[in-house]
């Protein structure tokens, strides 16, 4: 039996590549307070053991969702990277140059002084730096060195080994580094100086006062006397009466009659008006002047919760301060913002800024939803359903531009279609965040087209290199852990001295910068909670977005530098 299903195996690849992610995401779901294998190690571990029994991957399936891989990537932080590079993310940016160039050195010097070879440098590199898609441009890098058969394939053989050793401490190394080591070294407290940050920009405050409007709201109904000040005031004028709260007359009961309340409607005695504000503002403050009116039919008025894709260029840039004046803002709430491929949930401030590309979620009238939508960008209604002829098309594109060759001399420079995937999905996601009327493709299609993509070139290197991978852990042993904990902690200590001296970051954002740069999802997690606060993710998205797309391409360039 036993024979019958490793031949199986042998003859039909395609079912070893399935058994390898099944088990690799199974087990790499596992976590201890938020750390774990994760589904990239665990699908190669997986992959390898399976590749014992020798089996042969041929064909360009490896290559295929490698691309889409890298596609997926660009196009998930196109609008963060272009922003980072070209308005007010600059600082970041640079910062998350500053530390993929440590990270890259650190990888160098540690392969020299160890005496690894490229294909071991290259595994140690994205190991210790965790990023898996740098063995893939490692992989086209090698496999232009025009060596012979068997010495490329020893190379490429030795990649997922030093990978798969220097990795775990990479994601746990790291996390630690960042959270727990970092603050203690640069004398931070994490959750005081957050707390700062708050009152700083105006995390306790209202937009234009104290409070906040910018949350949960609720809808309520009161009675206006004869005699009260709001009597023959506009709707307007009635609500900048409260200026240091943000509340708003939705609708009026005039006798029998309801009537939609705009900012020019007319507020007369004995009118019943529903307000939408705060609770502690509706209860504590007009509660306590007004008689409330449980006016069912008043209240029932059509209140919608939509996401909002920001796309205008008007509003690139404005706070939400500036934004709350806008007469589009008028009876809207803003619930969430959400940024970056990561999805990073940004904190909702007065002096926070949105920025093209961003995702906010906001409640309301019908009508009001339909006038903030207009003046921010276009409404992100959830569908299932992906452009996949834009996909196939940009994809096909970027790698027909990467695959063309320049030659300077006697040497031949190229994007490789691996930096061609990866650069067009920069261009059309940022293309997609001025005009999304084009390019949908779901954030679940964007997850499987990013970690289906990844995962299944990862056990298609782990199968076909698996009987060389125990050969190989036996020759290297445990200096290359140790060298792993090298390359890893290095530049994370540099990044948090220079980002805190040099760049000069507010110390609430400064460990987030870290993270972002060097693209540690689990270490942001850490920060976080050991923050008691989500102030970290703020310096988080722009470094993240340049982090991941030059770690990716370091996998090259030490290549380069290791011939």
């Amino acid at each position: 039996m036993i024979d019958w299903f490793f031949q199986t195996l042998r003859n039909y690849p395609e079912i070893a590549i399935f058994l390898a992610l099944a088990f690799g995401y199974y087990f790499g779901s596992f976590t201890y307070k938020g750390l774990g294998l994760g589904a990239v190690t665990a699908t190669l571990i997986a992959a390898v053991i399976i590749g014992q029994i020798g089996i042969t991957v041929s064909g360009p399936l490896k290559p295929t969702f490698f691309l889409m891989f890298l596609f997926a990537i660009g196009y998930g932080v196109g609008p963060q990277f272009v922003r980072g590079i070209s308005q007010d993310g600059i600082p970041q940016a640079l910062f998350s140059v500053v530390v993929c160039l440590f990270c890259l050195a650190a990888a160098y010097i540690g392969a020299r002084l160890a005496g690894y070879g490229i294909g071991s440098a290259a595994g140690l590199y994205a190991g210790s730096t965790t990023i898996s898609a740098s063995m893939g441009l490692a992989t086209d890098a090698i496999n232009r060195l025009n060596l012979p058969p068997e010495e490329t394939k020893a190379l490429l053989d030795a990649m997922p080994v030093a990978y798969a050793v220097t990795y775990i401490f990479g994601t746990m190394g790291s996390a630690i580094i960042l959270s727990i080591i970092g603050p203690a070294l640069l004398g931070i407290d994490l959750p005081a100086a957050c707390k700062r940050y708050e009152e700083k920009h105006g995390g306790k405050k209202e937009l234009g006062g104290p409070g906040t409007a910018w949350h949960r709201f609720e809808l309520r109904a009161f009675r206006v006397r004869e005699g009260m000040p709001i009597v023959g005031k506009t709707a307007h004028e009635a609500e900048a009466m409260l200026p240091e709260q943000r509340v708003f007359i939705e609708g009026i009961r005039r006798g029998q009659q309801i009537i939609d309340a705009t900012a020019d409607t007319l507020i007369q005695a004995d009118d019943v008006v529903a307000v939408a504000g705060r609770r502690e503002v509706l209860v504590n403050l007009i509660g306590t002047t007004a008689e409330e009116v449980d006016d069912r039919k008043l209240l029932a008025m059509p209140i919608e919760g939509v996401d909002v894709y920001v796309t205008s260029k008007e509003v690139d840039g404005m706070t939400l301060a500036e934004l709350a004046k806008a007469q589009g803002a008028r009876g809207v709430f803003l619930r969430k913002i959400t940024r970056g491929a990561t999805a990073t949930d940004i904190p909702i401030f007065a002096d926070t800024k949105l920025h093209r590309g961003d995702i906010v979620n906001l409640v309301g009238r019908t009508q009001d939803i339909a006038a903030a939508t207009k003046m921010l960008g276009h409404p992100d209604r959830a569908t299932d359903v992906a452009d996949v002829a834009f996909i196939g098309a940009a994809i096909a594109i970027g790698a027909l531009l990467g695959a063309f060759v320049y030659r300077v001399g006697s040497v031949p420079l190229t994007l490789s279609t691996s930096g061609g995937a990866l650069a067009s999905g920069l261009f059309f996601g940022w293309l997609r965040s001025v005009h999304p009327t084009f390019g949908r493709i779901p954030s679940s299609t964007v997850w499987f087209m990013n970690s289906i993509g990844l995962n299944i070139f990862i056990a298609v290197v782990g199968i076909s290199s698996g009987p060389g991978f125990v050969a190989g852990l036996r020759e290297l042993g445990f200096s290359l852990f140790l060298w792993g904990v090298f390359v890893t902690t290095m530049p994370l200590v540099l990044a948090m001295y220079v980002g805190k001296y040099v760049f000069r970051f507010d110390e609430a954002i400064l460990l987030g910068c870290c993270a972002g740069a060097r693209t540690t999802t689990a270490a942001l997690g850490m920060i976080n909670d050991r923050a008691g606060s989500q102030i970290p993710g703020l310096g988080y998205t722009v470094t993240y977005a340049v982090g991941n797309i030059l770690l990716t391409t370091w996998g090259m360039v030490l290549v380069m530098l290791m011939t």
